[in-house]
């Protein structure tokens, strides 16, 4: 497949795009500064500029056949709601997008742990909630991953839908690699479009 990985130079979407590589699928790489997508060069990986900020040149990376995983994340209000609406006005195939668990419609599902999770993210919360909403009414899948860390892909890795869903645990990590695997398993076969799916550890 052809693959669009947004935010492709941060930890989740290096994961992303050597995960999709090491599948055969073929991936342009989107970084603000695409020198910092730390891989080798591959000539099925396209290294390209591009900023959320400025819809245009997403639009001139991203068309309809497009499938779009975003690992876009960020410290300042108003970045993932214009990434979404930016991605979505594109006009992608489809887009798996990541979000936060304890977050928008999983927040009822994560119990307690989302009313202080909410604390931590201050306004942030409502533009991840946005963001999600925007991708969730193009059909897109966003993936509510628990807190994230780095080690290897979890063997015993599953993902269900909200029904499925725990308390939130803070303590709680879920490996990038984990996850990424978990979307690049919902861009190769569907499960839960226009649905939130979560990508657990075991």
């Amino acid at each position: 497949m052809n693959l669009t990985v947004l935010a492709a130079s941060g930890q989740t979407g290096i994961a992303l795009t050597r995960q999709a590589l090491r599948r055969g699928h073929t991936v342009t790489a989107i970084a603000r500064d695409p020198e910092k997508i730390a891989l080798p060069d591959s000539p099925n990986l396209r290294k390209v500029a591009a900023d959320v900020h400025d819809a245009a040149s997403i639009a001139a990376v991203v068309d309809g056949d497009s499938v779009v995983l975003s690992a876009l994340g960020t410290d300042r209000a108003g970045t993932l709601l214009a990434g979404a609406r930016a991605v979505v006005a594109a006009g992608p195939r489809r887009v798996i997008w990541l979000g936060a668990y304890g977050t928008g419609e999983s927040a009822a599902v994560a119990g307690e742990g989302a009313g202080m999770l909410a604390k931590v993210l201050g306004d942030r919360l409502a533009d991840k909630v946005e963001a999600d909403n925007t991708v969730l009414a193009a059909g897109g899948t966003v993936f509510h991953a628990g807190m994230l860390a780095d080690g290897p892909e979890s063997p015993g890795r599953r993902t269900v839908g909200l029904e499925a869903g725990l308390p939130l645990d803070l303590g709680a990590k879920v490996s990038r690699e984990t996850v990424a695997a978990a979307m690049l398993d919902e861009a190769e076969v569907p499960v839960h479009p226009g649905a939130v799916a979560l990508p657990l550890a075991e």
